[in-house]
């Protein structure tokens, strides 16, 4: 049975890995990317380059977009060049980015009139579930079209949730990055605590891990905290820009969502230190500063 033809734009630290795993999954691949430097490890594993978004669109069945912000989205898709250019009646659009839930609806309304499915699909899971192909992906769009592109989703995540109408999605992973970032101000907070105490930290860490405290968070950054390592992962930048959009969209709506505002305030002060570059568990510096320490590394 031929396998579809997929199109993949945006090769940052998650769209690299997810691209790889669609070709290793054995589904032509045609990528494009605003640094094509990025597409070499896929070109030389047998994608194919595409000179422009339009080019993308118009050889594949399934183009799949995973860029920064909103912004990026709609000038990929409606630019010059852009993937509407290229478009056909027929293909679908899934969009991995993590978008205001607005942008998602203007982009499935205005590719339905070309003929175009277009599913917002965010995911999270980290580096680390986009290089294993264990993502969780949440998706707003019609269900039919989520259908036709499941095996290649099945490529990509383990975990597909269906969450509703278009944007639906990015309202579920907007919702995500307030338990993230809930979960990174507590690790840090804990942390401090623990130290100031005088208590072992890694000990506390594998204390709690076993009981209601327990969490992704708590498995994964830790470790990399004691050892000195700040390097994403997941960029403090990121995760600014998404509770930004949890803010817009909740005022959209009259949310009230006080620790969301905190959360905000931390990792956009990371963003205004110069370290939005940093993991977002680095948000433990703000806490570092606040009280005058810093955590200890361990070898």
């Amino acid at each position: 049975m031929t396998k579809m033809r997929i199109g993949y734009i945006g090769l940052g630290t998650m769209g690299a890995p997810m691209a790889m795993n669609i070709l290793k999954a054995g589904f032509p691949l045609t990528v494009y990317n605003r640094t094509p430097s990025k597409a070499a490890d896929l070109i030389a594993a047998g994608a194919q380059w595409a000179d422009t978004p339009a080019e993308v669109a118009s050889r594949t069945e399934i183009l799949f977009t995973n860029l920064s912000d909103s912004p990026d989205v709609l000038q990929i898709l409606f630019g010059a060049n852009g993937v509407i250019d290229g478009a056909h009646p027929g293909m679908i659009l899934v969009d991995n980015s993590t978008i205001k839930p607005s942008a998602s609806r203007e982009i499935y309304q205005r590719f339905q009139e070309v003929g175009v499915s277009a599913l917002d699909a965010p995911v999270s899971g980290g580096d680390i579930g986009a290089k294993n192909g264990t993502l969780a992906i949440m998706v707003g769009g019609d269900a039919d079209a989520l259908e036709k592109v499941m095996p290649v989703l099945e490529a990509i995540g383990k975990k597909i949730t269906h969450v509703g109408e278009a944007g639906a999605g990015q309202v579920a992973k907007a919702a995500n990055q307030i338990m993230v970032a809930a979960q990174m101000v507590a690790e840090a907070e804990l942390m401090l605590f623990a130290q100031k105490s005088g208590v072992d930290v890694a000990r506390v860490i594998e204390a709690i891990k076993g009981g209601a405290a327990q969490c992704w968070t708590l498995d994964v950054k830790p470790q990399r905290l004691l050892a000195g390592n700040r390097t994403p992962g997941f960029k403090s930048s990121l995760q600014a820009k998404d509770l930004n959009i949890v803010i817009d969209t909740a005022r959209d709506y009259q949310a009230v969502l006080p620790g969301t505002a905190l959360y905000s305030q931390l990792f956009n002060g990371m963003v205004a230190l110069g370290e939005g570059d940093l993991d977002n568990s680095a948000v433990i510096h703000m806490l570092e500063l606040l009280n005058d320490t810093n955590l200890k590394t361990i070898d």
